[in-house]
């Protein structure tokens, strides 16, 4: 037998070290050729590490959360044959010590992520459950933190279930989705999830703020510190608008896809910008420069289960109705599948954020550093309205867009909206050169 032992890449674009969000297996662990064995993320993209060999985990080189230098050794894996160190009985003895972050934690210490979330069966001779299948309901222990997505999370937490009742059959114990639906299923599911509900609590959870939430919390709070905020709301008619959407995807939606709200949105902004080049900009505080662009990278605010990410649309100045539609939602499928690469994640020149549905009535989002301004999509809602002096029904939305305030005045900013309200009332307009 011999050590194999996997370091951590070289991603490229010259980066130097990344940080370790998590580990799908544990010391331990038997692993396959290729399968992954943890996922890094560099300061945008996530990237999972395949273990090249098969053979069984011997120590883990990192904690969720840790900083890693690429170079730095990942995992060890004992492996049949010689592996690419020298091992020897003495080696494989001291491995743990050479890597003390291994060694077991307090009780009170959170727990890590790598732990199997999997509770044990009540009987040896049991059979194991598979995938989905109602798991025999076994609390895992008070201070255990299950696996588990932030989608996952919310669904549990809204249907007043514990997680640590739940058996989890992802990789590493991990609960999914399928995992919920077949614990509610389960007819002891009144006397076994949640406590009651006007019960006292004194439970209480930490949560280690790593990967996508650490860099989220890193850029908003750098924009907050860095950028002279200003937002700017304004109320649109987008009665016009939402016909010409259903009449297109009417004619031509079986054979060019469906059209929503955010390609009209991104034309909208495409012409403005024209006249209003200023506000297409990023801006290097420390150099003290203004860049104006000529294309429209426009980066579409996409929430996914680990977090907020912004894909951005190459050249969106180049792109119809449909294409960019089309591209829009494979930059979202990819941000959300966590598929999305570095490219595909920087070099936004402007960005569009919308919750849809949940939009609200008014917003206030944070500038997107380096750019210089950012749209804002609310929700549209039906209200009754005063035309030409009579009161009728029309589909109303706001946009709550923010500027950083020492790049673009506020009659800019202004007029900016202003322009892309008026084409949005004129949907014909947008195609008008």
């Amino acid at each position: 037998m011999g050590t194999h032992v996997i370091k951590m890449p070289d991603i490229g674009e010259g980066i130097a070290q990344v940080e370790l969000v998590e580990w799908f297996v544990k010391v331990g662990d038997t692993v396959t050729e290729d399968q992954v064995v943890a996922d890094v993320m560099t300061d945008k993209a996530t990237v999972e590490i395949p273990s090249p060999v098969s053979g069984k985990v011997l120590a883990l080189g990192g904690q969720p959360g840790e900083v890693m230098a690429v170079g730095s050794e990942l995992i060890r894996i004992e492996v049949e044959g010689a592996g690419n160190v020298h091992a020897s009985a003495s080696t494989a003895a001291t491995v743990g010590a050479g890597l003390p972050r291994e060694e077991p934690r307090a009780v009170d210490t959170p727990a890590p992520a790598t732990k199997p979330a999997a509770p044990p069966v009540a009987a040896p001779t049991a059979p194991a459950p598979s995938a989905h299948q109602a798991a025999p309901i076994v609390p895992r222990e008070a201070n255990e933190r299950p696996l588990a997505s932030p989608a996952v999370r919310k669904r549990a937490l809204d249907a007043g279930i514990e997680l640590r009742y739940v058996h989890g059959s992802g990789p590493a114990g991990r609960i999914l989705h399928e995992d919920l639906d077949a614990f509610l299923t389960q007819p002891t599911l009144s006397t076994q999830s949640a406590p009651g509900g006007y019960g006292k609590r004194t439970d209480s959870e930490q949560i280690p703020v790593i990967g996508l939430r650490r860099k989220i919390a890193q850029r908003m709070q750098d924009a907050k510190r860095r950028v002279a905020h200003f937002s700017y709301v304004e109320e649109i008619d987008v009665t016009a608008l939402e016909e010409l959407r259903l009449h297109l995807n009417k004619k031509w939606g079986d054979s060019r896809g469906k059209l929503t709200l955010l390609p009209f949105l991104v034309r909208a902004m495409v012409v403005a910008l024209r006249e209003f080049p200023q506000i297409n900009a990023t801006y290097d505080d420390e150099a003290q420069v203004i860049t104006r662009h000529g294309a429209v990278h426009v980066g579409i605010a996409t929430q996914g289960d680990n977090g907020l990410m912004v894909p951005v649309l190459r050249h969106a100045e180049a792109g119809s109705l449909w294409s960019n539609a089309g591209e829009i939602v494979r930059l979202a499928n990819a941000a959300r599948g966590n598929k999305a690469s570095r490219e595909e994640l920087s070099g936004s020149t402007i960005t569009l954020t919308s919750l849809g549905a949940l939009g609200g009535i008014v917003s206030t989002p944070v500038v997107n550093t380096p750019e210089v301004a950012i749209v804002g999509v609310n929700r549209m809602v039906e209200r009754p309205m005063v035309i030409n002096g009579q009161i009728v029904i029309r589909k109303m939305m706001n946009l709550s867009s923010s500027f950083d305030h020492r790049v673009v005045d506020g009659m800019d900013a202004a007029l900016f909206i202003q322009a892309i309200r008026g084409l949005l009332e004129q949907p014909a307009s947008l195609f008008v050169e």
